[in-house]
């Protein structure tokens, strides 16, 4: 039988729509850390919510043909930087998959933030918050920022024509004012790059 604490968090869990991810600390109100954890460990041993990660669950979804779902990584990166309110935006193998460059799901993700660096560990994935300066974060375009971290990631030795064929046809829907005006925040080899591509925009 369910404690006083599990059962509220229950009564409140119930109503969630099946996909919706929680944060244990987020019912602090119903009680110490040490009960609302032993609550939610109790629930998910239930089958009440799923563990994702040290305090985060979700409550249970499955597809009629594919099962069990679970939260992407991207997912949970979103839900986690909407709780903290801070800004995050892909980089590295995850800037380049992104973009289609390469077809490898990273288990690995990482995101670019204002606020602090920290990685979380779920299951055989991880995810890391890497904090970085207000410049780098300045690019307002998401599909120019993908593109520098994308170029980033591949190194001016990895640069080919096709990679800028394809990004130039990714970033015809930017226009070459405002790629302009991103690339200004751009190492300058990327800038020139960038440069170039929207003068064929042009």
């Amino acid at each position: 039988m369910r404690g006083s604490i599990s059962d509220k968090i229950y009564d409140m869990i119930r109503e969630l729509v099946p996909g919706t991810m929680i944060f244990s600390e987020d019912y602090l109100t119903f009680g110490p850390n040490s009960a609302v954890n032993m609550a939610f460990s109790r629930l998910a041993k239930e089958g009440v919510i799923q563990r994702l990660a040290r305090g985060i669950y979700y409550t249970p979804k499955k597809d009629p043909e594919l099962g069990a779902i679970r939260p992407s990584l991207e997912e949970m990166a979103r839900a986690i930087a909407a709780k903290e309110r801070i800004v995050i935006r892909p980089t590295g193998a995850y800037a380049l998959n992104s973009l289609g460059f390469s077809t490898q799901v990273p288990t690995k993700v990482v995101f670019l933030t204002n606020g602090q660096t920290r990685k979380i560990k779920v299951g055989k994935g991880t995810i890391t918050f890497k904090g970085t300066t207000q410049k780098v974060m300045a690019v307002q375009n998401d599909l120019v920022f993908l593109g520098i971290q994308a170029l980033q990631e591949l190194g001016k030795e990895g640069i080919t024509d096709e990679i800028i064929d394809r990004l130039t046809n990714l970033l015809r829907s930017v226009g070459p004012e405002q790629l302009r005006n991103d690339a200004k925040l751009a190492p300058i080899w990327i800038r020139q790059i960038l440069y170039s591509i929207a003068n064929k925009l042009q």
